[in-house]
């Protein structure tokens, strides 16, 4: 085969997996990854914390769904993996704590037995009065909170959905697409005729689905999730140029010209094939010359920023499970919290260098991030003690915090994502040699923006 090359137009989980795809199938390429930024990664990121490796951006992932443990192997770290030692998390509300119901999806309850204390007796009430509401019959997305508040009340969204939602996208329920965002569900809708009986659908079938009904929800890596990164640019052999923005992409009769580099004194790099995994603003104006019916879709959909802080205290007990959910009913500051020493076996206290309790919490979420405009100090003061506070430490004085902000970090899905992302597909596959691929599109998850960046290869290859 003659010898191509390949452009890939960022360097996080997404970009970095392309580069990989493509080597193997094509192992006499040259593969070009440019990254604006200062480092690998994009939102896989790890620091030193305590003497221990210790995730700021994704800390878990998904292992019931193949494609991030099997990227693991395939670069042949799975020995590596480890599986977690507690899962059970509760959720904080203004009258107490309360463990979090088994069986949702996402939150979203199959019935109203178990939902005791972590919803009222009114909101029990009015969870188990759905079967007398007239059968549902869908008609095309809406808002998670708008259905779920209609069929199920407001207690389900404000203490249930609201921080899993809030956690796994920083957004809101009345706003993000329930197509989008919980597809079982919306799936089983139609047929069930009540969102109790599509919930036990989506729950029943995704048991089905599990080869292992032993393995693992979750899984990490033992030295931090933001170790991939490195290894998938030297399994890739890719040349990675950082500090290197893409401005514009132009197509040519061969292939396309990409100019790079500092604004002001660009260079055109040739390239046979290009993936963008660029967040949507950006791929956006990158996009705008070679598949301008792209460009709408992709500004319509935003982004939210955030910010994950990390602490060590000193080694101490408590009971608080895997970690704690945070509605913002609450009216705390943070949104959740992690408590890494108990849910991960490497991290326990006592298990590497000193003895640690290490905990991680994240603050800020859509249309509501005033709390981001504080410096790191006082962010990282007010986190702590909202956090010493939630877990009741009797040694509240962290030996060591770090904050990682995630500006412009995690978009939001809203009402009519998939409509937007569908017509930014058919508008880049109308051009020979680019794809696109990422967070942006099909699923914010690590596996997702794995399973995306396979999806883009295969793509420009068949």
């Amino acid at each position: 085969m003659p010898r191509r090359r390949l452009v890939v137009v960022g360097a996080g989980i997404t970009g970095l997996t392309a580069a990989f795809e493509w080597r193997l199938r094509r192992p006499d390429d040259e593969i070009v990854v440019l990254e604006a930024g200062g480092r690998i990664g994009g939102k896989l990121h790890r620091i030193d914390l305590a003497g221990h490796w210790y995730d700021t951006g994704p800390e878990a992932m998904l292992a019931r769904v193949p494609e991030a443990v099997q990227l693991v192997e395939r670069l042949g770290l799975g020995d590596r993996l480890v599986r977690p030692a507690t899962t059970q998390a509760s959720v904080v509300l203004p009258d107490g704590r309360y463990p979090l119901p088994a069986g949702t999806v996402l939150g979203v309850p199959a019935s109203a037995e178990g939902l005791a204390g972590v919803l009222t007796p009114a909101g029990v009430a009015r969870v188990a009065a759905e079967a007398d509401l007239p059968p549902l019959r869908p008609e095309g997305d809406v808002a998670v909170g708008v259905l779920l508040r209609e069929r199920l009340g407001d207690e389900v969204v404000d203490r249930l959905v609201e921080p899993l939602l809030g956690g796994v996208y920083a957004g809101r329920a009345d706003e993000l697409s329930l197509a989008a965002t919980i597809p079982q569900l919306a799936t089983h809708l139609a047929g069930a005729g009540s969102v109790l009986d599509a919930a036990a659908a989506a729950r029943d079938a995704g048991a089905r689905s599990r080869f292992d009904a032993d393995a693992p929800v979750f899984v990490t890596v033992s030295d931090g999730i933001g170790s991939l990164p490195a290894a998938l640019v030297a399994a890739a052999r890719a040349d990675v140029r950082l500090h290197t923005p893409a401005h514009r992409l132009t197509r040519t009769s061969d292939g396309f010209e990409v100019s790079i580099g500092p604004a002001a004194a660009p260079e055109i790099l040739g390239a046979d094939a290009v993936v963008v995994t660029a967040p949507a603003p950006k791929a956006a104006r990158l996009l705008a010359g070679v598949a301008p019916g792209a460009v709408a879709p992709l500004e319509g959909i935003p982004y939210a920023s955030s910010a994950v802080v990390a602490m060590a205290f000193p080694a101490q007990d408590v009971a608080a499970g895997s970690g704690l959910l945070v509605p913002p009913v609450t009216g705390r500051l943070v949104k959740g919290v992690t408590v890494s020493s108990s849910k991960w076996p490497h991290l326990a206290q006592g298990s590497g260098p000193g003895e640690h309790l290490l905990v991680r919490s994240s603050v800020g979420r859509f249309r509501d991030e005033a709390e981001l405009q504080r410096d790191d100090d006082d962010l990282a003061a007010a986190v702590v003690a909202d956090v010493a506070d939630l877990l009741g430490l009797s040694r509240p004085e962290p030996v060591a915090t770090r904050v990682v902000r995630w500006g412009g970090g995690l978009p939001q899905y809203l009402v009519g994502h998939r409509d937007r992302v569908a017509a930014v597909r058919a508008a880049v596959a109308a051009v020979p040699g680019l794809a696109v691929a990422g967070a942006a599109y099909e699923g914010v998850g690590v596996p997702a923006c794995i399973r995306d960046a396979g999806r883009a290869v295969e793509q420009l290859l068949s």
